[in-house]
């Protein structure tokens, strides 16, 4: 394994690489995208994820060494960098000083990266996202989904891109496994499910849909729409789906941000289908 060294910030392949951090038009463009962190790095290339190239100071390398070399097992090449570029490819304040360029998974029709294992499609579980834009709470959906065992999402008109920074981190690696698919509007998303006899149901704060707890998820297959943070979902989306539904509130607060009001929806969707499991087992 060689290993260059870069002393120079100037340096054209640094510059390359901090440019994935930036706009997800240049990421989408290269079909690379950066990750940061010892742990999401040796993450990706756990999960199967092609690394173009790896960057590490010789700090990260005495400290996160286990996780490092992982990583440079891996990596198409390796550049051992000094300190002080080291926030050039960072997005956070206080850098490990381990990244990676990494290359985005190729991915099955349902959105699965190539070679994982597929769920049974006549019980699937899944969710909708339609125009979340906030990176935090797209990350951690994305952790919540594959903890609680849920492998398929679908992102609808102007979600975050999902390989930003804060959405990787926040997912703690859960991009790299999770089967995502992209619709760039609600009717196309819905005639895609119809077509797979997928229910689609829209979550609203409405006292008057249907509390999410009467949902039978124990039979048959699901999609759960979540919308934007400050709009719901829009108009398309709620008269297309199969019908409404609503997590009950007895506080009073008017509507749980996306973020809290997905994990609420996975955690009754993946009860559900396990009171089903008991049931047939």
């Amino acid at each position: 394994m060689q290993i260059e060294r870069i002393t120079s910030r100037k340096s054209p392949v640094v510059r390359d690489a901090a440019s994935l951090l930036q706009k997800a038009e240049k990421r989408s463009e290269a079909g690379l995208f950066m990750a940061e962190g010892a742990r999401l790095c040796a993450d990706a290339a756990g999960s199967g994820t092609k690394i173009a190239a790896c960057f590490f100071t010789e700090n990260a390398q005495k400290k996160y060494g286990a996780y490092l070399n992982a990583v440079l097992k891996t990596a198409e090449r390796t550049y051992c960098i000094e300190e002080h570029i080291a926030p050039l490819l960072s997005d956070t304040k206080n850098p490990q000083g381990i990244f990676c360029v990494c290359r985005m998974p190729a991915r099955t029709a349902d959105g699965l990266p190539v070679g994982a294992e597929p769920d049974n499609p006549g019980s699937r579980r899944m969710l909708v996202l339609e125009n979340v834009q906030d990176p935090s709470n797209m990350g951690n959906v994305l952790r919540t989904a594959e903890a609680l065992g849920v492998q398929h999402l679908a992102l609808v008109g102007a979600c975050c891109d999902l390989y930003a920074p804060k959405v990787l981190r926040g997912s703690m690696g859960a991009v790299f496994r999770l089967g995502v698919r992209q619709f760039s509007d609600a009717t196309s998303c819905l005639s895609v499910l119809n077509g797979e006899k997928i229910t689609s149901l829209a979550a609203v704060p409405d006292s008057a849909a249907t509390p999410i707890t009467a949902i039978p998820f124990e039979t048959g297959s699901w999609a759960v729409w979540i919308g934007n943070e400050g709009n719901g979902l829009t108009a398309q989306a709620i008269s297309g789906c199969h019908d409404r539904v609503t997590i009950p509130m007895r506080g009073r607060a008017e509507s749980f941000n996306a973020s809290t009001a997905a994990a609420i929806v996975l955690w009754e969707m993946m009860r559900g289908a396990g009171e089903g499991e008991k049931k047939h087992g």
